[in-house]
């Protein structure tokens, strides 16, 4: 039960942040391409149509990207598995020695850091030495497919906020309203990602906002660049 409580964790984890990444992305990404197009036309039905090809394009590419990283991800930890259960089936003592050595790193004394390899090593010896050398939990597993429809759904769902704002407000202040909709918007998904990872939330917040601002200033004024 506690094995099977550990996982669903993980894998919450794991959903949520390909979803709060992903209407991140979205509204980043959208927001660019409508302001982008903005810069260089007044014509509603072109700035829609490239925010929509945009969130297509941008949905599939999220998914498959997640796909394929947590993939990665997974291969490369069976991959180190595999690997410390050779080292322990072949040498078991210089494995034992490695966690006991990386304990007395910490400060711990050389006959209280072998106890507690020894103890640590009578349950799942696997387990443990995989954690103290790789740094993983083996025990931890994460779907590939959960995250990909995550971010499939997220992506999309983001990106509708600067679609409509570019499309349904009048033209002489579609382009600010647009902007202070990503902001707010970015504020929120910054502040968000930054409580799934426990980090600073205003600075995750800043930096959120900062580069949402970059990348839509950039991509209008390039736009702009090619207005007739």
């Amino acid at each position: 039960m506690e094995q099977t409580k550990k996982r669903s964790l993980a894998e919450k984890i794991n959903v949520m942040r390909a979803s709060v990444m992903g209407a991140n992305d979205g509204i980043v990404s959208v927001a660019g391409i409508v302001l982008g197009v903005a810069g260089a036309t007044n014509n509603s039905y072109a700035i829609f149509l490239a925010g929509i090809a945009g969130m297509l394009a941008g949905t599939i590419s999220m998914a498959m990207g997640e796909w394929v990283s947590v993939n990665t991800q997974r291969d490369s930890e069976k991959r180190a598995i595999e690997r410390e259960s050779a080292a322990l089936d072949n040498d078991y003592a210089g494995e034992v020695t490695y966690i006991k050595n990386k304990y007395m790193a910490t400060g711990i004394s050389e006959n209280l850091a072998q106890k507690a390899t020894d103890e640590m090593m009578k349950g799942d010896r696997l387990y443990t030495a995989v954690r103290e050398r790789y740094g993983f939990n083996p025990k931890e597993k994460t779907s590939a497919f959960a995250a990909a429809i995550a971010s499939m759904i997220a992506f999309p769902t983001g990106s509708i906020l600067p679609l409509v704002s570019i499309t349904l407000f009048p033209a002489e202040i579609r382009i600010s309203a647009t902007v202070i909709a990503v902001v707010v918007a970015l504020a929120v998904t910054g502040y968000t990602a930054a409580a799934l990872g426990n980090a600073n939330r205003f600075q995750a917040v800043v930096r959120n906002v900062i580069s949402g601002i970059l990348t839509m200033l950039i991509t209008y004024l390039i736009g702009h660049l090619f207005a007739r």
